[in-house]
């Protein structure tokens, strides 16, 4: 388990310590991928930055599915979030950070049929089959599990907030340029390896990919039986037009400026709960 320390720096602002309440911290507990759990920096750590307190199981590279399905991960949360509640410290929000290596992890090229194809692009039962199911099916097995524990443990659903990721920019860099055995890149050798090479066509192609996924988080928020969970939109704060690189350190992970205006959109929300 990964546990991040909030800093002792920096006292809150009335405002912030009027919402997070009575301790001056919020208390939250985070599942997720390398928006998580970076180098040094991620939502994690700039939420920590604004005085937040968070507990954290995340893992770099971890898909939703293995969050939902592997090694006791999904067991691993309930266990944090159910020795918080009897520590007496209820959790403000529950974090899911997951998808992104679902869908832009190793297997990328996957999603995509041969340029030279009679239907190139992205190969619809592929990827409906990765988000609209295998990546859905994962969320509702991990949200309907903290929401019993929650709900048995303090009498209702402890709000839970998830994310889309934005829409990057396909452009061959790895973490630190992707030199050696560093992770990444992650999208451009799948475009090249199906015969794409147009960077600004592929940034149109990852970009509707990742809108499927939002659309998909969008849904399952909508349902009844997950009124509690909210969904954080952060395509809006990324750009990955000129000067993306201002937003994004790779073809996967923000800068730290932009992993500050990711946190600025979870803390908006945070700022809503009881």
């Amino acid at each position: 388990m990964v546990t991040k320390s909030s800093p002792s720096a920096s006292p809150l602002s009335s405002r912030l310590s009027t919402l997070v309440g009575d301790r001056g911290l919020a208390t939250l507990i985070a599942e997720g991928d390398s928006w998580f759990d970076y180098f040094g920096y991620d939502v994690l750590n700039k939420l920590e930055r604004l005085g937040y307190d968070v507990e954290s199981v995340a893992r770099a590279g971890d898909t939703v599915e293995a969050m939902a399905y592997n090694d006791g991960q999904l067991k691993r949360l309930c266990s944090v979030i159910d020795k918080q509640i009897r520590t007496g410290r209820i959790p403000k929000a529950i974090l899911l950070s997951g998808g992104g290596n679902d869908v832009a992890g190793r297997e990328f090229a996957q999603l995509l049929n041969h340029a030279m194809s009679p239907a190139p692009g992205p190969n619809e039962d592929i990827v409906r089959g990765v988000i609209d199911v295998r990546a859905r099916d994962a969320y509702l097995t991990i949200l309907t599990s903290v929401k019993d524990l929650t709900t048995q443990m303090v009498g209702k659903p402890i709000p839970v907030l998830v994310h889309g990721y934005g829409r990057p920019r396909p452009d061959g860099r790895g973490v630190i340029g992707g030199w050696g055995p560093l992770p990444g890149p992650w999208l451009r050798p799948g475009f090249n390896v199906k015969g794409y090479s147009d960077e600004q066509a592929n940034t149109a192609v990852i970009g509707a990919l990742i809108d499927r996924f939002n659309a998909m988080l969008q849904r399952i928020t909508s349902l009844s039986a997950f009124g509690h969970v909210h969904y954080v939109d952060v395509r809006g704060v990324l750009i990955n037009g000129t000067g993306y690189k201002k937003d994004w350190g790779n073809e996967l992970h923000p800068t730290t400026a932009g992993f500050e205006r990711v946190a600025a959109e979870f803390a908006k929300v945070l700022h809503t709960l009881p």
